[in-house]
């Protein structure tokens, strides 16, 4: 299959599968006698795999980390669990900092003093 029709299967695009390739993510495609790209069918699983780590919030870096011992069968169930781990304790930072960061929208919404129909400056927000 060439790019367009990869990009159809992979509900991507020509330009995302380029930019995986530029980043190492999909090995560099065989061209066809007219220079076309030419993929097959274990591009289309490695494009879903990337999709599909993205959507759990793994990073293309992260994911290029494995993608090898992915491809080659080395990566197991022990080291799965690892990185799942891995980015669980990472959302669970986040969800504290946003936690935190809400406290402090909430306590200031509810310290303003101001009219609704005052403009306010940087200097007078700051001091």
């Amino acid at each position: 299959m060439n790019i367009s029709e990869l990009a159809r299967v992979t509900q991507t695009t020509t330009d995302t599968i380029r930019y995986y390739e530029k980043q190492g993510l999909l090995g560099t495609p065989k061209r066809q006698d007219n220079g076309y790209r030419f993929y097959k069918d274990d591009d289309v699983r490695h494009v879903r795999f990337i999709r599909s780590s993205q959507t759990l919030g793994f990073s293309l870096a992260e994911i290029k980390d494995i993608m090898s011992d992915v491809l080659d069968g080395k990566f197991g169930r022990i080291e799965i669990e690892k990185r799942l781990a891995t980015k669980i304790d990472q959302i669970d930072q986040k969800i504290q900092a946003l936690h935190a960061m809400r406290k402090e929208l909430t306590d200031t919404f509810s310290q303003l003093t101001c009219t609704v129909d005052t403009s306010l400056s940087i200097a007078a927000v700051t001091r």
